[in-house]
């Protein structure tokens, strides 16, 4: 048996190149065997740019070929049950970007033809391994905050003029929009800390002038949690800031506010890789905040709480190559980003027609 496992990207663009490639070939166990790439250019092809590797025009042709493992599917939203059930069906094991799917009775088809063929299937909510959040979650396993009342989580930037690309993500296809596109992040984030909501009222629609063309650039999401706690998901595109909030969690005991994304996401787009010296690191002064009853005088007192170690993005391949050994479960269960699609088709229906729903 072999060493590692033949992994191979269907896609070429910024998902395969920054958030999959790079994490993929710093697993040992796994192997860049080849990518899908339709229409290759030269300052633009996989071939080129990973000198060894297999490349094929179609999908169809390369799950034909017995020596394929994996397949990452890194396309368009609305492509991603297309390819993940070709994919299962041919008997490969498959990673899929977020969205997972359009609907949740799609997510539904493809676990049970996962479990049909008995393939592993995941999906790829990176941000479960952002700094911040792995900081937060660690905070929360702690008696600092006490009883949590509130929890808020952000991705807000300030793009207020209207996009001049033709780019898929603006446009209305199946699993288009800020909901799908950041909200699923969010989301996830928020059902792994505190578990699934029991409502959900959305708001979704464009913060830019001029119409929103049919697809959201902007959402804010409250989930209602059975025990009374409040979260809200947040991701607007008209936001002047210096410094963007993150997250906002406010308990009986205890407050926790981080401003800043996770800086993976920013050093991968600038050419820094898995292994660099300060890659994942966030550097002190985006440190969070704690604010907590002072023991002497019982006043509030603020103080910086250290961002967590972190073990980066490639965690995701690491944990997924060990399930490709039979050694525990992959890192996300397919039926967790499942949920995520239901309350983002709840989200969205909530917007639609004015009220809150039950989840």
């Amino acid at each position: 048996m072999s060493s590692f496992y033949n992994v191979v990207v269907i896609g070429y663009g910024l998902s395969a190149k920054i958030f999959h490639i790079p994490l993929i070939l710093s697993v040992p166990a796994l192997k860049l065997y080849g990518v899908v790439q339709r229409h290759p250019k030269p300052d633009d092809d996989s071939e080129k740019d990973h000198a060894g590797i297999r490349s094929w025009r179609s999908a169809e042709e390369m799950l034909r070929d017995p020596e394929v493992d994996v397949v990452v599917v890194s396309t368009i939203p609305d492509t991603h049950v297309e390819f993940t059930r070709g994919a299962l069906e041919a008997g490969k094991h498959v990673v899929v970007e977020k969205p997972f799917a359009p609907t949740a009775t799609e997510a539904d088809e493809l676990i049970a033809l996962a479990k049909k063929h008995s393939r592993l299937l995941t999906v790829y909510h990176n941000r479960r391994w952002d700094a911040d959040f792995l900081t937060l979650q660690n905070l929360l396993q702690t008696p600092a905050l006490g009883r949590i009342a509130e929890f808020e989580t952000h991705f807000d930037r300030h793009r207020p003029n209207n996009p001049s690309t033709a780019s898929w993500k603006y446009k209305p296809l199946p699993g288009s929009g800020a909901v799908y596109d950041l909200g699923s992040h969010l989301i996830d984030q928020a059902v792994v800390l505190f578990g699934m909501p029991t409502r959900i009222t959305g708001f979704t629609g464009s913060q830019r002038t001029g119409g929103d063309g049919g697809v959201e650039d902007s959402c804010t999401i409250l989930l209602h949690w059975a025990n009374g706690a409040l979260g809200t998901v947040k991701a607007g595109i008209v936001s002047l800031e210096v410094e963007q909030l993150r997250f906002w969690v406010r308990g009986e005991k205890g407050t926790f506010k981080k401003f800043h994304l996770d800086v993976q996401e920013g050093q991968l787009r600038a050419g820094k890789r898995p292994g660099d010296p300060d890659f994942a690191i966030e550097p002190t002064s985006h440190h969070g905040a704690l604010t907590t009853l002072s023991s002497t005088d019982n006043t509030p007192t603020r103080q910086t709480y250290p961002t967590a170690a972190p073990t980066s993005y490639v965690e995701f391949y690491r944990i997924f190559a060990r399930a490709l050994a039979g050694e525990g479960d992959v890192p996300v269960k397919p039926e967790e980003a499942r949920d995520v699609i239901r309350l983002i088709e709840l989200a969205r229906e909530s917007s639609r027609v004015g009220r809150t729903l039950d989840v």
